[in-house]
């Protein structure tokens, strides 16, 4: 009833295959639960119940897995997978009949004569992961055996049995009660009705495939105290708990029945209906999350990005505006904005307590353009003029008279920074010493962006009134637009150049030109802006995504693969980025009006097919710039998925009237309404 993505059996029972395809569930915190679709392992970052310990940061593995065996009669059948050194076992994949991606990731087994379904649900707002089963075809009695194995660390880290831990354990009432790492706090696991067989074992070599691919430690051991069991029957709906918090008195089914409400009233808020919004609505759930009490931001990327400033400030519109989350954006804001320190904003938060990193020249400017979009949506003039308004107007006198990373304006108007050994553009990558793309200097989309916040704060000192102060915002703006055109548009090359630098200009084609355009003032001629598009769209374009370098450049990398070395040698010189599709579609609608909608709706189309790939139902990070364009980096990426929801939301692309997707077909609006009107959303709803 609630599919809309499904592996076929033919994928399922090839373990090369079925290890490239991964589920998400996160729980609002920063913590989450993840893994292949036939439950084998193969990051260090997998794992059932990974809390956020210092929300939204602070991610430990605390519970690597559920081993699960079921008995019909005396016939034993394991239906776990794992990876070990030179083994594959158990292979219970071979029993997997589907997996099905829809409000929850569901796997459903077939053994002998018995159809059991399993689906996994992150609660939101604790660190709590819920696993309902149900045997939903079969005469015979089943037993469900199941084996927690854990050996609690940091998600970056690994474990060896050499390490510390406590493998003393307890029940409280009738749940199980661990404390391995008091460092990272307690497990709790409720298994109702199950009785508890003691087997204290060491399970060794557990095997990530991807960590060995990235040329990391791929190796871990991990511990079981012994292993639950419990009776099911045809039609039985039996959950358990996983939990950082205690469990006793709490019920799985309930707890799942509630989170299914939560998720159908976010669907109801979608941009739109069709099957892509859908499943964007629900992927786009998965970034936003709690900061300190009463604060929100945004998860960069899963698994292994936190919040950074600036896929915050890019991803917020879609995320938030586009769903209709205005009280989140205004959060996120405010959060972000308490932090701004010398004009700036942080690149990110560290993990630990540590106070933010600033090592960035653009969130800060994006920051402007979230505040704009927010106003577009929410015409809150008290929130801006109260709140915001002061942040930026003295983000933008340090910003003149220079902040850290010799970032200043320089006397033509436009904006310069940088410093040996810092990376501040979006193309960051380092390796120890060297930075692959130092773009110091004047950065093209930097100071597109540079326009726009002075075109913001103008916009916004109009609106309170200041007319006066507007004029200077004003004109300050047109410094820096007659000296943009005169000094980055190349009429010889129909585009722009991406960096200047000492008297410089670096001719190299990439995508950051885009925003000349795409942003809320543009910058360039239409014209201009055509000939610009051509180059972009013959050099650049792929149906996921932009490469971050031409082709025909003799540093483009077109592979993204190997050790931190090689990959980060290609990560931004040829390397496909999903969220860049946003800004070129930006551009296409731009430039071509109503023929540019429809191709964009074409592109829209051919994406969606990614949805199927590598994490089911969000978007991956990025590509490999040559075809067949094979996913790499995070599965799940914020901006990736934000930016094909902007597009939807703000040229309405998909309006309300058109068909809903399968996901519930058109009964979403009655079911969640007869849901939400019952005396406890927590009562299990009829089919």
């Amino acid at each position: 009833m609630d599919m809309l993505t499904a592996i076929s059996p033919t994928i399922l029972h090839q373990f090369d295959q079925a290890i490239h395809h991964e589920w998400l569930e996160t729980n609002g915190l920063g913590g989450y639960a993840s893994s292949t679709v036939i439950g084998a392992h193969t990051r260090r970052y997998h794992g059932l119940l990974v809390a956020a310990v210092n929300p939204p940061v602070g991610r430990a593995v605390m519970v690597s897995r559920l081993d699960e065996t079921i008995h019909i009669q005396d016939r034993i059948h394991e239906l776990s997978t794992n990876k070990y050194c030179g083994a594959i076992h158990p292979n219970g994949y071979i029993y997997l009949h589907s997996f099905e991606r829809g409000l929850f990731p569901t796997f459903t087994y077939k053994v002998e004569d018995v159809m059991i379904r399993k689906t996994v649900a992150g609660i939101h707002g604790e660190n709590t992961v819920v696993i309902i089963y149900e045997i939903q075809e079969g005469n015979l009695p089943v037993r469900l055996s199941l084996k927690p194995l854990y050996n609690p660390r940091n998600y970056h880290a690994l474990a060896k049995r050499s390490a510390p831990i406590n493998t003393d354990y307890s029940f409280e009432g009738d749940t199980f009660y661990a404390l391995p790492q008091p460092s990272l706090g307690p497990i709790f696991i409720k298994v109702p009705n199950a009785s508890f067989s003691e087997d204290p074992n060491w399970y060794y070599n557990f095997e990530f495939t991807v960590e060995q691919e990235r040329g990391m430690e791929a190796v871990e051991d991990l511990f079981t105290p012994g292993q639950f069991e419990v009776n099911l029957q045809k039609g039985q709906k039996f959950g358990i708990i996983l939990s950082t918090e205690p469990a006793t008195g709490r019920d799985a089914v309930e707890l799942y029945e509630a989170e299914k409400v939560r998720r159908l009233a976010l669907i109801q808020k979608g941009p739109g209906q069709s099957p892509l919004i859908d499943r964007l609505t629900l992927a786009a759930d998965q970034f936003i999350v709690k900061r300190n009490e009463n604060q929100k931001t945004i998860i960069a990327g899963y698994h292994w990005f936190t919040d950074w400033g600036r896929d915050t400030m890019i991803a917020l519109p879609g995320l938030c505006l586009a769903n209709g989350r205005h009280d989140d954006a205004k959060k996120i804001l405010q959060a972000f904005g308490a932090h701004t320190s010398q004009g700036m904003i942080p690149n990110r938060f560290p993990d630990y307590q540590e106070d933010p990193e600033y090592n960035n020249i653009d969130a800060t400017l994006w920051f402007f353009v979230a505040i704009y979009k927010y106003y577009q949506a929410t015409q809150n003039l008290a929130f801006i003029q109260e709140e915001m308004l002061p942040i930026l107007g003295s983000i933008l006198e340090w910003h003149e008279r220079g902040t850290r990373y010799n970032i200043r304006m320089d006397n033509d108007g436009l904006l310069s920074g940088g410093e040996e050994g810092t990376q501040l553009t979006w193309m960051d990558a380092k390796v120890d010493d060297w930075i692959v793309t130092p773009r110091r200097g004047k950065a093209v989309e930097v100071n597109a962006l540079w326009y726009n916040a002075w075109k913001i704060y103008a916009h916004f000192l109009h609106e309170v009134g200041a007319g006066g102060k507007a004029n200077q915002a004003e004109n300050q703006a047109h410094t820096i637009h007659e000296a943009f055109q005169e000094q980055f548009w190349s009429p010889e090359l129909g585009y722009l150049y991406d960096v200047i630098h000492e008297g410089k200009k670096d001719d190299a084609l990439r995508p950051n030109q885009l925003f000349a355009v795409s942003l809320p003032f543009p910058l360039l001629t239409h014209n201009q802006a055509q000939q610009m598009l051509e180059q972009v769209s013959h050099h650049l374009f792929t149906p996921v995504g932009m490469r971050s370098l031409a082709a025909h450049d003799p540093l483009y990398e077109p592979i993204y693969t190997g050790d931190q070395y090689n990959r980060d040698k290609a990560y931004h010189q040829g390397t496909v980025w999903s969220w860049l599709i946003g800004p070129y579609m930006d551009v296409l609608i731009r430039v071509k009006n109503e023929w540019g909608k429809e191709q964009v709706r074409v592109i829209l189309q051919q994406f969606e097919a990614h949805l199927d790939q590598a994490g089911i139902g969000t978007v991956s990070e990025i590509f490999d710039a040559k075809s067949p364009n094979i996913p790499r980096g995070c599965i799940a990426q914020a901006w990736g998925v934000s930016e094909i929801l902007r597009i939807i939301h703000e040229y309405d692309l998909f309006p309300a009237h058109k068909n809903r997707s399968p996901l519930l077909g058109n009964l979403i609006p009655q079911i969640y309404q007869k849901m939400i009107s019952k005396p406890s959303v927590k009562k299990q709803v009829a089919e």
